[in-house]
């Protein structure tokens, strides 16, 4: 194996995903994950949770909305170049307001277990 390792964006395989989002695993190790991640305009995820995950993201085109809190009411809005963290079990969803722009993001994962948890809404764990 080389010291310096390359991977092409084309060649990244699909990660675990929630509705509305496409993940690409880039990296994995014993304790984290380094995704890449895409929403097309208006997309809407379905409400989720990274487990043991503790999430690290930033935004590398367009903006995303993450919903989250007692009934989804709270908000945070990151845009181009800004960064998030998304501390362990926490339920959301992400949201691309853009109706006609491409939000992408670079996210790494720190911690085990699942990667994705699929729930039925952001009062359910």
């Amino acid at each position: 194996m080389s010291k310096i390792e390359a991977l092409r964006k084309e060649e990244l395989p699909e990660a675990p995903s929630t509705p509305g989002i496409t993940r690409y695993l880039a990296f994995e190790g014993s304790d984290y994950l380094i995704l890449r991640s895409k929403a097309e305009p208006g997309a809407v995820s379905a409400w989720h949770h990274h487990g043991e995950y503790e999430v690290f993201g930033f935004i590398i085109s367009g903006s995303e909305r993450l919903e989250y809190g007692p009934m989804g009411v709270d908000a945070t809005l990151v845009g181009e170049g800004d960064f998030f963290h998304i501390i362990p079990g926490t339920v959301h969803r992400d949201v691309n307001p853009s109706p006609d722009e491409r939000q992408e993001a670079l996210l790494y994962l720190m911690g085990s277990g699942p990667v994705v948890v699929n729930v039925d809404g952001p009062d359910a764990a």
